[in-house]
């Protein structure tokens, strides 16, 4: 059964930079969309980034262009989330998330219904 396993949370200064991974366990190919979610203290989850299918295919929520970018190392069968500038109101728990079922493109990779396998969560803590 897959598992994906986050690393590289941590507590940060606003402005400052932190990459995200997330390692694909027990799944013999790279076939599948990877998205990025995250969850702050009372509030929902919301999506972040996500990349489909084929690298080419990548999506960001508003205020995550410019200052994330997702890549997939499909070698090691390991995505990363890669954030700069970072915000206090970018604190929550990280996740990834894997879709291993080719969808038709109209299902977007900000979809969170779509993901059957999610990481345990990474905190995130960025300082003022």
């Amino acid at each position: 059964q897959m598992q994906l396993v986050e690393s590289g949370g941590g507590l940060v200064q606003a402005g400052d930079s932190l990459r995200l991974s997330c390692a694909v366990v027990g799944h013999r190919n790279s076939d599948y969309a990877m998205g990025w979610f995250r969850q702050a203290p009372g509030k929902e989850r919301e999506f972040v980034g996500g990349i489909g299918w084929s690298a080419g295919t990548q999506k960001y929520a508003d205020d995550m262009k410019g200052r994330c970018t997702i890549s997939r190392d499909n070698t090691n069968n390991t995505g990363t989330l890669q954030m700069n500038s970072l915000k206090p109101e970018d604190t929550a728990d990280y996740y990834c998330a894997v879709d291993p079922i080719h969808r038709p493109d109209t299902v977007g990779v900000e979809a969170a219904w779509r993901y059957v396998y999610w990481g345990q969560g990474t905190l995130v803590t960025v300082k003022a």
